[in-house]
């Protein structure tokens, strides 16, 4: 395949991707230390959010396996096949009838759908209407079903470059689009709600409260989705771009959330630290910190929900 129809070549790619995706993980791991923290320091075992420990856990292990299998697949093709696989690096690279490609490809739909389901969900949970979830959860069971099959037709690709012009290329298309849709809105409604609940809990704006929340949850949403729109792009030149994008897209989506869960961890504990101090903590405009997050925790618990928020 030449590489001035598709960009770089696939051994080039694997190499960059690589690289990269240890760096990225390497970060992770740190953040998910950092959540494990934020979720156990102090606490009792029956005070530690289970869901969203288990959550974590396991976006750490699947990222995990992800990074694993990259290192095993570079030093098979670069190294242990190099002058006995036909065609070479770059050919060893391009055959997606390898065991390790297809566990590979596996390991990234089981973390998207992960990450999107937990979005969903957070997002139904705020809202506390089948209606609002209704969009999303078709949206998440299109990338489940998109994923599938494209598993399962990279798994008899012949060449790297079918995958950008036949029947595999529109399912990895699907899959591509309608996790770049689904994080969106999911989100978007998820940050939309929050706002809104603010905003009614009282009209004065203040320092302090639920906006920090809403921001990392922006901030997260546009990291991941900027990532996938990435994709998105590459696909569409038929550029090799792609294989280096979609192994970065494993770390990025384990740190979206761990910026959230950290974050929201500091939140919860804050206020717990100012409601147990005796007297009123105030701003500069006399209003309690801790009171716009009240009203949120307070609707999310009357509905059960409120481990599933944080």
């Amino acid at each position: 395949m030449a590489s001035t129809d598709t960009g770089m070549p696939l051994d080039a790619a694997a190499i960059m991707s690589t690289v990269l995706e240890g760096i990225l993980y390497g970060f992770s791991v740190l953040m998910f230390i950092g959540t494990i923290w934020t979720f156990t320091y102090k606490k009792r075992i029956r005070d530690v959010n289970r869901p969203i420990a288990v959550v974590a856990v396991l976006l750490f292990l699947l990222s995990t396996m992800h990074m694993v299998i990259d290192i095993i697949r570079v030093e098979d093709g670069l190294v242990k096949y190099r002058n006995t696989f036909p065609g070479g690096p770059a050919a060893f690279f391009a055959d997606y009838t390898q065991e390790t490609y297809v566990v590979k490809t596996t390991v990234i739909l089981m973390q998207t759908l992960l990450a999107d389901g937990v979005v969903v969900y957070r997002c139904y949970v705020v809202w506390q209407s089948v209606w609002v979830a209704i969009l999303p959860c078709m949206m998440w069971c299109a990338i489940a079903v998109c994923g599938s099959y494209m598993v399962y037709d990279l798994s008899l690709a012949s060449d790297a470059e079918s995958v950008f012009t036949n029947q595999t290329g529109s399912w990895v298309a699907a899959f591509i689009v309608f996790t770049f849709a689904t994080n969106l809105v999911s989100s978007g409604l998820l940050a939309y709600r929050i706002w809104t609940i603010e905003r009614s809990v009282s009209t004065i704006r203040t320092r302090r409260g639920i906006r920090p929340i809403v921001r990392v949850l922006v901030d997260a949403a546009v990291l991941y989705s900027a990532t996938t729109f990435s994709a998105i792009i590459c696909f569409a030149l038929s550029n090799n771009g792609t294989y280096v994008i979609g192994d970065l897209i494993n770390p990025i989506i384990s740190i979206a959330f761990y910026m959230v869960f950290i974050r929201i961890a500091i939140n919860t504990d804050t206020q717990k630290f100012l409601s147990a101090v005796p007297g009123t903590v105030e701003t500069d405009r006399e209003i309690p910190l801790h009171y716009p997050m009240q009203t949120l925790q307070i609707v999310c618990r009357e509905n059960g929900t409120s481990s599933w928020l944080k």
